[in-house]
């Protein structure tokens, strides 16, 4: 099995999917040129990490990496962030201010949710792209620019060119080399690897000792779709080893209780029309049970008397229902 990156190109995207490593090695020869690049993906899919990767590895690399949130900043204020702007430009210009393209001069300026620009401003943004050069407002001189542009879009651009949200002039322009990274859900192989590096990461980071992790914690993690990608792993990880009172191995038990309850069950089956009564049975059972061993961290016999029943019930039947039976009790946690 390949591991992804196997040099020091993507050194903090880990993949072994062989569809995210062909992904990666199209950035790694984007970055070879000075080509315009268009990055997209759901949020938490990694994009500013690609876009910082391709400039590592560029012949820009001892240059400036200027990130810029386009959605992070009120419409009317991007143009002076972008261009900068003389003293007396407007009401408030008390000073000179250089823009972040300036600032990206013989670098590269990574502008995230590119769709968020106003209209009016990405005919501007077409000229830095096509003539590589700026004024600041409040000037009429020309400023000259050696910047690299990777621009990210978490929509579809295609569609927001078709709606005339966007450009399409400028979408040309932006799309000279696309890269489209996969959601998480497309990609679960990747997840013990992303647990594994994550746990190190979040461990470093909290000056925390945690030896690893149960393989109940990847099965609950599989049947998760993950709607905020990577970001929301690393945010459930970190929130688990902040919370940890002991520092060996994360369990089942150790997840949030909401997370568990919400994931580890399929509600989906229960508002299908075509169900039948055994079906919404089983799941409602397995929702009980879930509850239960929540609220009991995990122990089977405080979660059989909860319930009611007998212990062995109880674990006869999370078998049956495909429930986790064990939380690494050989670790006495």
């Amino acid at each position: 099995m390949e591991l992804y990156p196997n040099n020091n190109s993507f050194e903090n995207i880990k993949t072994v999917d062989p569809n995210m490593i062909e992904t990666l090695k199209i950035a790694g020869k984007a970055a070879m040129t000075i080509a315009t690049v268009l990055i997209t993906g759901e949020s938490g899919t990694g994009k500013e990490l690609v876009a910082k990767g391709i400039h590592k590895i560029s012949n820009r690399a001892r240059g400036p990496f200027i990130p810029v949130n386009c959605g992070a900043i009120p419409s009317e204020l991007i143009e002076s962030e972008l261009m900068g702007y003389e003293r007396g430009a407007f009401t408030g210009a008390i000073s000179r201010r250089i823009g972040d393209f300036e600032c990206a001069n013989g670098g590269t300026i990574f502008l995230d949710e590119i769709s968020s620009l106003p209209f009016k401003l990405q005919s501007k943004l077409l000229r830095v792209i096509q003539e590589r050069e700026i004024k600041r407002i409040g000037s009429g001189r020309l400023i000259e620019l050696d910047i690299r542009i990777i621009a990210a879009a978490n929509v579809d651009l295609a569609e927001e060119v078709e709606k005339g949200c966007f450009r399409h002039d400028l979408y040309f322009r932006l799309n000279i080399i696309p890269i489209a990274l996969p959601p998480l859900r497309d990609r679960k192989g990747d997840i013990p690897v992303l647990v594994e590096y994550l746990i190190k990461k979040i461990c470093k980071k909290l000056n925390k000792n945690i030896q690893g992790y149960s393989s109940e914690i990847i099965s609950v993690f599989a049947q998760y779709s993950w709607p905020g990608n990577i970001r929301e792993l690393e945010n459930i990880i970190e929130r688990v080893i902040v919370l940890m009172d002991h520092n060996r191995y994360i369990t089942i038990k150790d997840l949030p209780p909401n997370f568990i309850i919400s994931n580890v069950i399929n509600y989906q089956q229960v508002g299908e029309d075509n169900a039948g009564l055994k079906e919404k049975c089983m799941v409602y059972e397995k929702t009980e049970i879930v509850k239960a061993l929540c609220n009991t961290k995990w122990n089977r016999g405080k979660a059989a008397r909860l319930l009611k029943i007998h212990r062995n019930t109880l674990i006869q039947k999370m078998k049956k229902l495909d429930i986790p039976v064990k939380a690494r009790e050989e670790y006495d946690l």
